[in-house]
């Protein structure tokens, strides 16, 4: 009990510091909102899980218009059987997505007549220190095209194949000759694949099997294989791609973050002070920022919009993964401590060895000009926290009577001018338009954001 009452004026004291000062202390404040994929029209999702040359690669299909016209060609570096390829649940995707999001959080500024008393130093030193079976039926060749159907089986809705070709222009006559729906332009992008000796995964749905299953929309396709390529191949979505096209990428690992290494990666924009009226506006200012940063960038860029720990998070837009979740991700690693078997992949034959997730989120928008190379990927070691983050910062609404609330009052105009000259650099809205929205109460009188900004001259 006693432990509790030192402790309890010392734990006070970090929630005033971190919650008050939000310019000084990098995390805390209530979530409000999250900008997730749902802001654009075109964006497709995947899920990296790797540990050293073990990759769980999880695809979502964002396929729009009649599932019999769906068909997917994926390049991969190795060949695939059957147990190593699963369904997974769209939910998983969902869950790391809304975990991950860009987020909006607020702050209130406590009564400058009413301070709390706290030891600043013993708080910045307790702040430093937290910190199944075969379907293989033999291996078939259609020797006039120079491609080898390697492998071919059937997994959920879906029916796959696994090819390796010789020449690109006979493996889309292949495609097309046995059913798929391949756009014009195919040869040219599959031939690189075709000089790296990569091996093409193609999947359609099998009707039958998807109209049995009760499922209203095409599940994620999930493929696991070893090998030394940290990469995924994006070009092939590019054949019949009219505009820009976002990709998020979040990569799980026991180590740290990920990076691409043939673009650069840069951070997105974050820990901004903006104005309050942008919390009904959250999806347009998020879709404008990114816009904003991907132009200044020079468009060859990939976005780092959140880094973490999956054990924590701070603000928290969704809870973390559960261990279960976790797995249905593709995470091989983790240890079940409630089980004496120590499981394994089920599609993979791989223990569980680690507890430690660390999750990346990379947003890239592309097109065929921009990114002629397909993603390659650098695990690092880094842990550094990071996440696409926008504060709103209330002012106190009480009466200010006493000096330090007149001096507050006094700081407020430059305060706005700030928060408003930020969103348009962040942006690249109209700054007058700006500061028509921003009128706010302080005290017993209101301002508009220019009347203040004059007064404070």
């Amino acid at each position: 009990m006693k432990i509790f009452r030192l402790l309890t004026p010392l734990l006070l004291a970090i929630v005033a510091v971190l919650c008050f000062a939000p310019a000084a202390w990098a995390f805390c404040g209530f979530y409000v909102a999250k900008a997730d994929t749902k802001l654009y029209n075109k964006a497709s999702q995947v899920v990296i899980a790797r540990d050293g040359n073990r990759t769980v690669l999880t695809m979502a299909n964002d396929f729009q218009g009649e599932v019999k016209d769906f068909a997917i060609v994926v390049p991969v570096p190795t060949l695939l059987k059957k147990e190593q390829v699963r369904v997974a649940k769209p939910q998983i995707i969902e869950r790391l997505d809304a975990f991950s999001a860009p987020r909006l959080v607020e702050y209130f500024d406590p009564d400058p007549c009413a301070p709390v008393i706290f030891n600043r130093s013993l708080a910045q030193s307790a702040i430093g220190g937290a910190g199944g079976a075969g379907g293989v039926g033999g291996v078939n060749s259609d020797r006039s095209l120079g491609v080898t159907v390697e492998a071919s089986f059937n997994v959920g809705e879906y029916d796959i194949v696994i090819l390796s070709a010789k020449e690109s222009g006979g493996l889309e006559t292949w495609l097309r000759n046995n059913g798929y729906k391949i756009p014009q332009g195919a040869k040219q992008l599959l031939g690189p694949y075709i000089r790296s000796s990569m091996k093409f995964f193609v999947a359609k749905v099998n009707l039958d099997k998807f109209n049995q299953s009760g499922y209203e929309f095409l599940r994620p396709l999930q493929i696991s294989y070893q090998s030394p390529k940290f990469m995924l191949p994006i070009r092939l979505g590019m054949i019949n791609a009219t505009t820009e096209q976002d990709l998020i990428v979040y990569i799980l690992s026991p180590e740290g973050g990920a990076e691409i290494t043939n673009y650069r990666t840069v951070k997105i924009p974050s820990n901004a002070n903006i104005p309050v009226f942008v919390k009904n506006e959250f999806n347009e200012f998020y879709k404008s920022l990114f816009q904003t940063a991907y132009t200044k960038e020079g468009k060859r860029v990939g976005f780092l919009e959140y880094a973490w720990d999956m054990g924590s998070c701070d603000p928290c837009s969704a809870d973390p993964l559960t261990p279960e979740e976790l797995k249905e991700a593709g995470v091989f690693w983790l240890i079940n401590n409630s089980s004496s078997n120590v499981p394994v992949f089920p599609n993979f034959g791989i223990p569980f060895v680690s507890s430690n997730v660390f999750i990346s989120r990379l947003h890239v928008r592309y097109t065929r000009d921009t990114f002629p190379e397909d993603l390659i990927f650098l695990q690092t070691a880094n842990r550094e926290s990071f996440q696409g983050r926008y504060i709103l910062q209330y002012p106190f609404q009480g009466e200010l009577k006493c000096q330090a609330g007149k001096e507050y009052k006094r700081s407020l105009p430059k305060r706005f001018e700030q928060e408003a000259q930020t969103l348009a650099k962040l942006t690249n809205w109209d700054i007058q338009d700006i500061r028509k929205k921003m009128n706010l109460s302080v005290g017993n009188l209101t301002y508009s954001l220019w009347e203040s900004f004059l007064s404070w001259f």
